[in-house]
């Protein structure tokens, strides 16, 4: 699971630029469940404190304030303030689930690779990542001339700037 920034709508609308760029998607609200404003949420994340009693999120042009939430069936069960009915629950449905990033140490986010450039150990650029791929054997890096780096080969990252990378022979060709 990987949160990714802005999701797949893009940043969260009505907030300034540089503040919606710091947000990474970590949910999506499913649907209503039941008649007292519970809500599913299909979680993007492995942070459980996303969705703990107190947590805000972003949502949209406002922020909801987790009251309750529970896993249930693969998903969370999440009560929000001010979510007291079927009718608001619902208004709420495919509504994508924003908050800022938590340092992890020794991970690397999505938004601190994408448009970095990328050299190999020798200095030679390679060319700047335009995207982060999930693939079951290692992530890869995604470079904007269409090659592709397994992030296993990442040496070295200087978030924003550079990722320099140790990869075999012909890789790219």
């Amino acid at each position: 699971m990987s949160e990714q920034p802005g999701g797949p709508g893009g940043p969260g609308p009505g907030l300034p630029a540089e503040e919606s760029e710091r947000l990474l998607a970590v949910g999506k609200i499913v649907k209503p469940h039941g008649l007292s404003g519970e809500v599913v949420v299909e979680r993007w994340t492995d942070l459980d404190e996303r969705l703990a009693p107190g947590s805000s999120l972003v949502a949209g042009n406002g922020t909801l304030v987790v009251l309750a939430s529970r896993p249930h069936q693969g998903r969370w069960l999440v009560y929000f303030e001010g979510v007291v009915d079927r009718e608001a629950a619902e208004r709420l449905r495919g509504t994508v689930l924003e908050a800022e990033a938590v340092p992890v140490p020794g991970a690397w986010w999505v938004h601190e690779l994408v448009g970095v450039e990328v050299t190999d150990t020798s200095g030679t650029v390679l060319g700047t990542v335009a995207a982060v791929e999930a693939n079951p054997a290692s992530d890869l890096l995604v470079l904007a001339s269409g090659g592709l780096i397994p992030l296993r080969f990442v040496v070295d990252h200087q978030p924003g700037r550079r990722v320099t990378v140790d990869i075999p022979a012909g890789l790219l060709e």
